[in-house]
């Protein structure tokens, strides 16, 4: 894992957000969890990490994802970094769905957040998270069981999940792309249009690519290893590439952008 940097998140930002969280909460909540053991019950005992997400660190923390820190800090961190805010900013995934799909897969689902609100608005549908990091689906399914919901965890590569060709009619993806590297992030898009089915829709809620061409100054301050590159690119450009049509980017106030495509039902 990459050494962190002495930049401004950890000089200014990182403390500040200290200030916003409850710190004895957020410890009592990771003390309630059997790391270890959650961590192996829900981890794929076959998987191997890339090294794109082993030798970074990500948003300042030292072994990025793959730790209890990660998992139990990030909700309430985003909740800061996502203006105007964080629900309001989610949920432009679920009002962007057309139809009412009956199997749903969210890429990188994190701690479930936008996976939740999806099973939310769609109590009838099947819906799957899957995400690298063990630690994070364990609070994803931590915060699942809290609210009663049913939903289907896996320990995964977004780009490569060994799932059924044309096994989901929706396909979702929060905050992943810009932190991934573009090429990982185009064979995510491919795999996205493999396990859709004929008709079946993307939706990609990400930063605002013109606006973090503007802003390279993000990078020191959040520990973005590839946000620059995302930036410098244009997810319409790569979701024609990897066959969608119907592609099309709305802007999410000024931070944030949602993009998608549907696959065509001729292929």
């Amino acid at each position: 894992m990459a050494t962190g940097q002495d930049t401004l998140w950890e000089k200014f930002l990182q403390p500040l957000f200290g200030l916003m969280v409850d710190r004895e909460e957020l410890k009592e909540l990771s003390d309630s969890i059997n790391w270890d053991q959650e961590c192996d019950r829900i981890a794929s005992a076959d998987l191997v990490y890339p090294e794109y997400y082993l030798s970074q660190n990500f948003h300042g923390i030292t072994g990025g994802y793959l730790t209890s820190g990660a998992a139990v800090t990030y909700d309430p961190v985003t909740q800061y970094a996502l203006p105007p805010n964080e629900t309001w900013n989610r949920e432009a995934v679920i009002k962007a769905v057309t139809g009412n799909p009956s199997k749903i897969i969210d890429l990188g689902c994190g701690t479930g957040s936008t996976t939740m609100l999806l099973k939310q608005a769609f109590p009838s549908a099947e819906v799957t998270g899957l995400d690298l990091s063990p630690q994070m689906l364990v609070m994803a399914e931590y915060k699942a069981t809290q609210a009663g919901l049913d939903i289907q965890w896996l320990h995964g590569l977004a780009e490569a999940t060994n799932l059924a060709d044309g096994e989901f009619d929706l396909v979702t993806a929060s905050l992943l792309f810009h932190e991934t590297p573009v090429k990982i992030a185009r064979s995510i898009l491919e795999e996205a249009y493999r396990l859709l089915s004929p008709g079946g829709q993307i939706i990609i809620l990400d930063g605002h690519q013109k606006t973090l061409r503007q802003t390279t100054w993000l990078t020191e301050i959040f520990e973005e290893p590839y946000i620059n590159d995302y930036a410098a690119g244009s997810l319409d450009a790569w979701l024609g590439a990897a066959g969608f049509h119907e592609v099309r980017t709305e802007d999410i106030w000024w931070t944030n952008q949602l993009s998608g495509g549907v696959k065509s039902v001729i292929v």
